[in-house]
């Protein structure tokens, strides 16, 4: 028993649409069971009168379901091949008519109402099984071919079986129209069952409306079909009632259904059941030596279907095609991963040894972010094409995706030693230059290598990662997998997702680190430094998985997240009273992310904090390494009013020309010369050149790693500005840094008065 239905009628449906329906339905019913009889005898007072009422109710039912196919896009096709029908319904009524009023040809006027059904049949199958179904690269769910075959293999069928029966003394346009609207009856009782089997049922009443229309059908033919061709009265009335629940259907709302992809499947089931079908009615007919309409039937049955499953080739070599686009890089046209994971699985299954190697390229963000995504592509399609001619014949290359790529080499690649020579070649064919967009781009990449034997796909993936990420921290470019050495790394993947969860759950957390006036002692800024809060590990210094984010990509979101913490810290120090200066260290990536700037506006805004109160500190070595790239960033957040700062001032081994060209106003100075500064003449010269530099430049000095009074009072004498070290006080929590301005007792004057800073 079907559950229970909800009627709701189609946003915008007139009212007037469901009474006119219902009216005409009723009139053709009532009318149509009275005059049944005269019709099915050929009685001409009946028949321009039935015909008129069909031909009027079937151009309602055509006005209704071209109004719902327009205003309902989804089922468009649905609808307007059923209306279709309707037209071909009325043609056939109108036809008849014609018929009936001419005397010589009164005694074919069923003939047209008979085979109407027939020759609307591929539009109803057709639009019935476009319901809730879509079409897909490998099959069109408007397979008529299949649904005319079944009809053909269903008439064949009744033939067989009322062979020497009363109804087959007839005229054959009346026995074949007769049997062909039963066959054609149970095809589409059976397309409307698989409109309920698409999910439908229990959820959308119309379904159910369409499997009773098309069920009274099969019972009103089937009703005649019993009776030998005798008129049955009341089987008039199954065309009117079957016709009123479409409409009522089409008015309907559908309810919320997933569609369905087109199985071709389906179809080739539906082929060889047509064929097994229709060969056997051949089989029959050869054995008694009978040729009638059951072996044509039969024979066009079995071409229609043998005529699909060609069909069905043509959609087996385009899954062939998909089945290939599904495992190809679409970028590369290398491997994709699901490839080269199937193919790892393949050679452990047949256990053929092999070296699995995982490359992964150096600083691929940065071309990203320099020159844009598309110079990015460009250098991805240029490695592919160079490391393919490094390999044998038989080496698998794919790539995993973003900038990691993977090459499966097989039989005498799977010894440690040859591992490490397909490695060598593999980095020396990246050694020449990339020319993009008329740059020269010189890209290093880290392998990692393991060989086979050493578990599955998975553990496999696992020691290579592990072994990529040690060659990229030792800067060898290369490393062999070694439980003893490496080990220790195949936490890092862990550690990884782990960092992405806790920039989402607030695990980072910001401890400072106060900068002093040399001169006054008072506390003029802090140094904001990244911990993670780890909820297993415990509290970890920012060395412990900095390496990591930028490894992975992720320092511009740990960035992000260190910048929005500190300017709520400077602003929530503004609010109590406190005019600090608070400094955060950017790194390599983040100076290629044009964007940076932008987003600290927003940030700076969102919280009302003065630009000047944010001191960004970049390393020289960061600077010189892509000072072209980088000087449009620094630039522009100069413009904004940032402070950029030097860190670690004195251990680069590059030009000094960058405190010429950028807009810099403060030098850090490496602790190594603080804490030497003592104890090595030579060292002292350095700081005092430095900072005479410095001053001379307009930019302000400060000392890192501070720890001796007589340290802070020797930099005090050479000119130093700010100091910044354990001597002070250690990086502390937010909290805790509070305590210790209310017992330090100095700090900054209140926004508006002179700083006490030397220049």
């Amino acid at each position: 028993m079907p559950p229970r239905l909800h009627v709701r009628l189609l946003p915008g449906t007139p009212r007037g649409a469901l009474r006119v329906t219902l009216v005409l339905s009723v009139a053709a019913i009532v009318v149509t069971a009275a005059l049944g009889p005269a019709v099915a005898t050929g009685s001409d007072g009946a028949a321009p009168g039935r015909f008129t009422l069909v031909l009027a109710l079937h151009g309602a039912m055509v006005g209704l379901l071209v109004w719902r196919a327009r205003t309902l896009p989804q089922e468009r096709a649905v609808w307007s091949r059923i209306a279709l029908a309707g037209l071909v319904f009325a043609a056939g009524a109108l036809a008849a008519g014609v018929l009936a009023v001419i005397p010589a040809t009164r005694s074919f006027t069923a003939v047209p109402m008979e085979w109407a059904p027939v020759a609307a049949f591929p539009l109803i199958h057709s639009g019935l099984v476009r319901w809730n179904r879509y079409t897909t690269g490998l099959a069109d769910p408007s397979d008529v071919l299949n649904g005319i075959s079944g009809v053909l293999a269903a008439l064949a069928a009744l033939n067989v079986v009322l062979s020497g029966s009363a109804l087959t003394a007839g005229p054959w346009w009346e026995v074949q129209a007769l049997l062909a609207q039963v066959a054609v009856d149970v095809v589409l009782l059976g397309t409307a069952l698989s409109v309920v089997g698409l999910g439908a049922m229990g959820r959308d009443p119309r379904s159910w409306l369409v499997v009773a229309a098309f069920g009274i059908s099969v019972v009103g033919d089937g009703a005649r079909l019993l009776a030998e061709g005798a008129p049955v009265a009341w089987a008039a009335t199954a065309e009117p009632v079957g016709a009123a629940l479409l409409c009522l259907a089409a008015i309907l709302r559908p309810a919320r259904t997933t569609p369905q992809a087109t199985d071709p499947a389906g179809s080739t089931i539906g082929s060889f059941v047509v064929i097994t079908a229709s060969t056997a009615v051949l089989v029959a007919g050869a054995t008694t030596g009978a040729a009638g309409p059951a072996t044509w039937c039969a024979a066009l049955a079995a071409l229609g279907a043998s005529v699909r499953l060609l069909v069905n080739v043509q959609e087996l070599a385009q899954l062939a095609v998909t089945r290939k686009e599904a495992l190809t890089d679409e970028l590369t046209g290398l491997a994709n991963r699901r490839a080269v994971l199937h193919r790892v699985e393949q050679l452990c299954a047949e256990q053929v040894p092999f070296t699995f190697a995982l490359l992964d390229l150096d600083k691929f963000k940065e071309v990203n972010d320099g020159l844009g995504h598309a110079a990015g592509d460009d250098l991805l399609r240029l490695v592919a094409d160079r490391l393919t001619p490094a390999l044998r014949t038989g080496d698998l290359l794919g790539r995993l995706g973003g900038d990691e790529f993977a090459v499966i080499a097989v039989a005498d690649h799977a010894t440690a030693p040859d591992a490490e020579v397909l490695g060598h070649r593999v980095l020396k064919s990246l050694q020449r230059p990339f020319l993009i967009r008329g740059m020269s781009i010189h890209v290093t990449a880290s392998i990692g290598l393991t060989r086979s034997g050493s578990g599955d796909r998975t553990e496999l993936l696992r020691q290579a990662d592990a072994a990529m990420y040690a060659a990229k921290r030792s800067g060898t470019g290369l490393a062999v997998y070694d439980p003893s050495r490496h080990a220790d790394s195949s936490g890092h993947l862990a550690l990884v997702e782990e960092l992405r969860a806790a920039l989402s759950t607030g695990q980072l957390v910001l401890h400072h680190q106060p900068q002093v006036d040399v001169r006054t002692g008072r506390t003029l800024g802090a140094e904001a430094l990244v911990r993670w809060a780890h909820p297993v590990r415990g509290l970890l210094a920012p060395a412990q998985f900095l390496p990591l984010a930028e490894a992975h990509g992720l320092m511009g979101a740990v960035t992000d997240e260190v910048l929005r913490q500190a300017v709520v810290q400077a602003a929530d120090w503004r609010r109590r009273g406190l005019d600090l200066r608070i400094s955060v260290n950017l790194s390599a990536s983040n100076l290629l992310d044009t964007d940076l700037p932008s987003r600290i506006a927003v940030l700076l805004a969102a919280a009302g904090l003065p630009a000047e109160s944010l001191v960004l500190e970049v390393t020289e070595t960061v600077l010189m390494g892509e000072a072209e790239r980088s000087q449009a960033v620094v630039t522009a957040l100069t413009e904004l009013g940032l402070t950029v700062s030097i860190d670690d001032f004195g251990t680069g081994y590059s030009s000094l020309s960058y405190l010429r060209d950028l807009p810099v106003a403060e030098l850090k100075l490496d602790r190594s010369f603080t804490t030497d500064l003592l104890v090595d003449a030579r060292t002292e010269a350095i700081v005092a050149s430095t900072i005479d530099l410095a001053h001379r430049l307009g930019l302000r000095v400060v000392a890192e790693g501070v720890e001796r009074e007589e340290t802070l009072a020797r930099l005090a004498d050479l000119g130093c500005d700010e100091s910044q070290g354990h001597l002070h006080a250690a990086a502390l929590p937010a909290a805790r840094f509070h305590d210790w301005l209310d017992r330090a007792g100095t700090t900054a004057p209140p926004a508006g008065t002179p700083e006490l800073v030397g220049s």
